[in-house]
């Protein structure tokens, strides 16, 4: 008989526990809090992640903020909610965008080969791991549709140990390799159109309670029943977010914090100061409408009208 699913729960140390990958047959279910109160926390609100029980408590797992005076979007994640420091001791990854909010890449705390870190004064003396990439795109029903989001993940082992991917260029990085070998790629589940409700509707089993383009549920093409994520509003300023092997909750708070960021449509009189701001970091040709991205030498931008 196939083993019942048990509810997860925090094992170990907390930096250990959410930079590993759950435990297979748990159901790990989550919730995201975003604070938006104080001077600046209605431009960068921090975001809380607790582990739900059924009894009733909450277990803090991580805090995210976005980054001030940073070129793309950059969320620094940590295990300390008073220290959301790159240099804090509780500092466990980051995430961080394309310029154009598309495309974003999960690391853990490791120095960087790119950037020429030094080993030393960094608490792991470990090069930086990609944990997760997140691609967005419209579908054809255009902006005012769900969102087609493609999530890639480094593989597993038979031991079910993430394999570690620590890129020293861009083809080697997950959004940019040309192969999928070692690589597991994940799709959001296609939302149905309901004619009751006027909007696209998935089952989160109770566990999402508002319609919200942001509400989504991550599955792999082979067993589109397994939901790995599903991620949810509940109210204004309060989500849910579950997870499932092979995720851990780094990767997972990650995904859901690059939902929050997305951006896939601009206004028109936003396109100039983006094409304005690529001068400024590229210091490359740029054609009439195309602006430069990481994973791409060059990419070609759809505004919408408003």
């Amino acid at each position: 008989m196939e083993e019942r699913e048990r509810e997860g729960d925090v094992e170990g140390s907390l930096e250990t526990f959410v930079l590993e990958p759950g435990s297979q047959r748990v159901h790990y279910k989550c919730r995201i809090t975003r604070d938006r109160k104080g001077m600046d926390r209605g431009l960068y609100p921090t975001y809380f992640l607790h582990l739900e029980r059924d009894y009733g408590k909450k277990v803090f797992l991580l805090a995210g903020r976005k980054r001030k005076k940073s070129a793309t979007s950059n969320y620094l994640i940590s295990t300390d909610p008073t220290d959301l420091s790159r240099g804090g001791e509780s500092f466990v990854g980051k995430l961080r965008s394309n310029l154009l909010g598309t495309h974003f890449t999960v690391y853990d705390h490791g120095y960087s080969h790119r950037r020429g870190e030094a080993k030393e004064g960094w608490k792991r003396n470990a090069p930086r791991q990609e944990l997760s990439a997140v691609a967005y795109e419209t579908n054809v029903l255009g902006f005012k549709g769900p969102r087609k989001m493609t999530v890639v993940l480094p593989g597993m082992t038979q031991e079910h140990k993430r394999v570690e991917i620590c890129p020293r260029d861009d083809s080697e990085s997950l959004l940019g390799c040309k192969t999928m070998d070692d690589l597991i790629e994940l799709h959001n589940k296609t939302p149905m159109w309901n004619d009751d409700t006027q909007s696209y509707v998935l089952n989160f089993h109770g566990r999402v309670t508002q319609a919200s383009v942001k509400n989504f549920q991550i599955v792999h093409d082979s067993d589109p029943e397994y939901i790995v994520m599903q991620f949810g509003r509940v109210a204004e300023d309060v989500f849910t977010m579950d997870y499932r092997y092979p995720l851990c909750a780094v990767q997972a708070f990650a995904i859901a914090l690059s939902s929050f960021d997305s951006k896939l449509a601009f206004k028109k009189r936003d396109q100039k100061k983006i094409q304005e701001r690529w001068i400024k970091t590229n210091k490359r040709k740029q054609t009439q409408y195309g602006i430069y991205d990481e994973k791409k030498n060059l990419v070609h931008c759809r505004w919408t009208k408003r």
